[in-house]
């Protein structure tokens, strides 16, 4: 079973090796790029065929000393390849920013946190306007929030309104008008009777007077 783990390799009769052509390297250029695995620091978009590179992806990249320096910071370049086309990409590093740079090969994508109108700003500035914006969302709530209670006092009164409503229209409903017409003639001629009754007795408790 051993001779079949040999891994074996055709080379076709017409096989030439000096026909292979080798990329020739810079004098000291392979001194200075140092293959490293890392991430992709940003989401970046390729400018050959369009792939989007989502942040955090692993790559085999090749890291080059610019020779740039930035407050005794080195400045470091790093090349990658697209997935798709196999297109070369590089990003430095901006130390001034703490942050990378997308140099050539690839767009970086729109991040909503990194306006440019508040590019040039300081940290006390940054500061107040990050905690002018926290008071104005928190203002934002509680007026959404007072929104709410009053909307929700409106609806509880509307359907108490349409309850009692519904309550009075079933009373309705439910009720004879000729029975109610019949009640109240008859209270009317329970009252009429009892009114001449009283009036009767008047007239002859007076006539008894006056005939004593």
């Amino acid at each position: 079973m051993a001779e079949r783990k040999i891994i074996n390799k055709y080379y076709p009769p017409n096989f030439d090796p000096s026909k292979i052509t080798r990329r020739k390297r810079a004098p000291g250029e392979a001194s200075k790029l140092q293959t490293v695995r890392l991430m992709t620091p940003f989401s970046m978009k390729c400018s050959n065929c369009g792939e989007y590179i989502y942040k955090g992806k692993k790559f085999n990249a090749r890291k080059e000393n610019t020779g740039e320096q930035y407050l005794g910071i080195s400045i470091l370049r790093f090349h990658i390849r697209c997935t798709r086309c196999a297109a070369e990409i590089t990003f430095k590093t901006d130390p001034k920013n703490s942050d990378y740079v997308a140099e050539r090969g690839a767009a970086r994508n729109f991040e909503p946190w990194r306006d440019p109108e508040h590019k040039d700003e300081t940290q006390d500035e940054r500061l107040d306007r990050l905690e002018r914006e926290e008071q104005e969302a928190e203002q934002n709530v509680m007026e959404e929030l007072e929104t709410k209670v009053v909307d929700a006092k409106r609806e509880m009164e509307i359907a108490d309104a349409i309850d009692e409503l519904r309550t009075r229209n079933a009373l309705n409903e439910h009720v004879n008008p000729e029975a109610v017409l019949d009640k109240i003639r008859q209270e009317k001629v329970v009252e009429i009777t009892e009114i001449q009754k009283r009036l009767e007795e008047e007239d002859a408790e007076t006539a008894r007077k006056a005939f004593a």
